[in-house]
């Protein structure tokens, strides 16, 4: 059987919890932060409905969120950049802007990308930082248990 709602592409709420591998709270949480679109109109009484882009979108959103460990602010000022980025890229193919509005469409697009860089290069910092102190307790562990083999007597 078919994910899809009555085979239009649509899925409901728990759906799209169980493609994603979470749950409909979160799906409803993430829309209340607007890392989510609201999803489609619906009447009264009706369930929710998404398409296969909310799917990548809630894909995307946790992937980020566990890979760099992203607070939900921090998430949601990527979804902003990301968001922004795509408006410009869609001016710069839709419309005919002008050669001065092209400069100035890469370098808002810059600006985005490295507001991304530079939350990446925070997260990176404080990974190197949690390895040289787990390495560091690594070494003095070891120190410690080569202490322990030459002060302990041989077992007989």
């Amino acid at each position: 059987m078919s994910t899809a709602h009555a085979g239009t592409g649509e899925l409901r709420i728990g759906q799209l919890a169980k493609r994603t591998g979470t749950t409909p709270r979160t799906i409803r949480y993430y829309e209340e932060l607007g890392l989510l679109p609201v999803a489609t109109e619906r009447d009264a009484g009706q369930h929710r409905l998404y398409d296969e882009a909310d799917v990548e979108r809630v894909l995307e959103l946790l992937r980020l969120k566990d890979l760099l460990g992203l607070s939900l602010d921090e998430l949601r000022d990527v979804v902003t950049a990301e968001e922004a980025r795509g408006a410009l890229r869609a001016e710069w193919h839709e419309g005919d802007p002008s050669a001065q509005r092209r400069r100035q469409i890469l370098e808002e697009a810059g600006t985005h990308i490295a507001g991304q860089l530079a939350l990446l290069r925070r997260r990176r910092e404080k990974l190197d930082e949690l390895e040289r102190e787990l390495r560091s307790r690594q070494g003095k562990l070891r120190v410690r248990l080569r202490e322990l083999d030459h002060r302990s007597p041989p077992d007989s």
